[in-house]
């Protein structure tokens, strides 16, 4: 595939049903700069795109869990692939998608009226037809469209409810006395709480060592997935450049507009309650502020956004499915139950895990509530998990045990604070605390299991690196203890200095044109225009050092 179908079907699948309603409930509670809490895994993304993309397409395998038996030997290796198909594509992966299908029932709820399992069933019966009968070429070549329609329809609304009587115009928005307290983008520095949960442990902590679906450390799962399916190298790393661009830079200055003016219409979470008295009072929280203002859409407009939202959901939806079917079919089914299975057997296998897959993560939407508590649950739960999909490539004592443990106590970790820290101790952490908790207990877990346990097999440690290429002092130990059998590695001709500069210059000229275009918004031309320059300097200077 090119890299601009993969760059955009990346972006259209983190383009979710929920990721508007997740943005509002951010906005409304923690201000702009709440947004800190993803926008700072823009620093893994453009990791991987300098330096991880070109890795994970010259490794040669179909799903980025067939990593492991080329990193990994052993049963050890074996049982990590099998365990992750399962954990990953199975129980992770249903959890994403019933967040997803709650912004469905949310939306259905609020714009039709409709019950919770109306709107999961309607909503999900075509997006598992297709996905089980197109496969991933079905699932790239959609979300295309549905990307396209989903920005028209989230930039259509944003435009209209700015104009509401009630709003009167962007530069009443801006100035209204529930609105202007939120612009800030960096959170106020005098308060310490406030500053240390939405700005410092992102950046100093949350970016490198958690693991979090589309924007894990390293690469992986679908996004590792699209890598795969490119032509070759450098379209792998077009394409994860475009999504990060398109995922950070351009997407969300709609929903933070929409989320703004919900301040000014639904101030309270009374005023969303007293306006639709019908909805269940159990969902009711700041992420209904979306679906909400969008009643106030006429209707020719407002079919227009729903069908948006359709796209948006189904984007997700399918690629999930597709996902978590190819970890069952590929990295379970074939591996362990039946390695001779035929073609046909296997995509059979994958059409009945679609199905399956829908079925558990529409019952499990029922139950949710908060698109953006099932997101901290996620990010607990793979908290300290990150730095061990970083350093697999550059240090050779990495094993499968390092793995293992840091999933188990990483696992183990985030039920304790989550079922069992409160009714012992009477009292919840903050959530940076427990995330930081977290990180360090599964860090210091699989560093020493890493140690006490014997590494990974010579003999497959050098097929990885001259397949692979990695580069990094991490892998001089192995050189020293091979050379003694005379056996030399196929060293890397890439530059580590030129990979980590092309880093900093895409974040760099990503969060320039994010916070440009606010300033832009903002009436700001002075501050705009500068940042606007620096993210052209960045881009000259990037594309100069690439061709070298």
């Amino acid at each position: 595939m090119p890299w601009w179908l993969l760059g955009i079907s990346m972006v259209a699948t983190t383009f979710s049903a929920d990721t508007p309603n997740l943005v509002t409930d951010i906005v409304r509670q923690n201000g702009i700069s709440g947004n800190w809490v993803w926008w700072a895994f823009l620093l893994t993304g453009m990791l991987t795109v300098f330096v991880y993309a070109k890795l994970w397409r010259r490794s040669e395998v179909l799903t980025d869990l067939e990593f492991y038996e080329i990193r990994y030997s052993g049963k050890a290796a074996a049982f990590l692939r099998g365990f992750r198909a399962i954990y990953l594509g199975v129980f992770f992966n249903i959890m994403i998608m019933a967040s997803v299908c709650l912004a469905a029932i949310k939306i259905g709820g609020i714009l039709f009226g409709l019950a919770p399992w109306e709107c999961v069933l309607y909503a999900s019966i075509i997006t598992v037809i297709y996905s089980a009968l197109g496969g991933l070429r079905g699932v790239i070549f959609t979300d295309f469209l549905q990307f396209i329609v989903a920005m028209i329809g989230s930039i259509a609304a944003a435009y209209y409810l700015i104009n509401l009587p009630e709003v009167g115009g962007l530069s009443n928005l801006l100035t209204h006395e529930n609105v202007s307290p939120q612009l800030n983008f960096l959170p106020d520095f005098n308060d310490s709480n406030s500053l240390i949960t939405l700005l410092i442990i992102p950046l100093a902590v949350q970016w490198w060592s958690v693991w979090y679906p589309g924007a894990e450390p390293g690469g992986g799962g679908y996004i590792a997935q699209r890598m795969l399916s490119a032509k070759d190298e450098k379209n792998a790393i077009g394409a994860t450049l475009l999504f990060n661009i398109a995922h950070y830079a351009l997407r969300p200055w709609p929903w933070i507009l929409i989320a703004l003016i919900s301040l000014v219409i639904f101030p309270e979470l009374n005023s969303i309650q007293q306006a639709f008295p019908n909805v269940d009072s159990e969902i009711i929280g700041h992420d209904l502020a979306y679906p909400a203002m969008l009643t106030k859409l006429p209707a020719g407009l407002l079919g227009l956004v729903v069908a948006s939202l359709i796209a948006a959901f189904m984007s997700t939806i399918s690629t999930h499915l597709n996902w978590g079917s190819s970890y069952i079919a590929i990295d379970f089914y074939k591996r362990f139950m039946n390695p001779d299975s035929s073609e046909k057997k296997l995509v059979n296998v994958g059409r009945v895990s679609t199905i399956g897959l829908m079925l558990f993560a529409a019952l499990i939407a029922l139950a949710l509530e908060s698109a953006l508590s099932t997101f901290k649950i996620l990010l607990q739960i793979g908290a300290g998990t990150g730095l061990i999909f970083i350093l697999r490539w550059f240090w050779w004592r990495i094993n499968a045990y390092s793995e293992i443990t840091g999933m188990i106590v990483s696992f183990i970790i985030a039920l304790w604070f989550e079922f069992i820290h409160e009714p012992i101790f009477g009292s919840r952490l903050e959530g940076y605390q427990e995330l930081v908790i977290g990180v360090i207990l599964t860090t210091i877990s699989w560093i020493a299991a890493t140690l006490l346990t014997k590494p990974t097999e010579n003999e497959t440690l050098i097929k990885f690196y001259n397949k692979v290429k990695p580069f990094g002092i991490g892998w001089n130990g192995f050189k020293h203890e091979i050379k003694k059998d005379n056996i030399t590695l196929d060293d890397s001709s890439d530059r580590f200095t030129i990979d980590l500069a092309s880093m900093l210059l895409g974040v760099l000229l990503v969060y320039c044109s994010l916070f440009g275009t606010g300033y832009l918004i903002y009436g700001n031309l002075v501050s705009a225009l500068i940042l606007f320059a620096i993210t052209a300097i960045a881009v000259i200077v990037l594309l100069r050092i690439r061709k070298k």
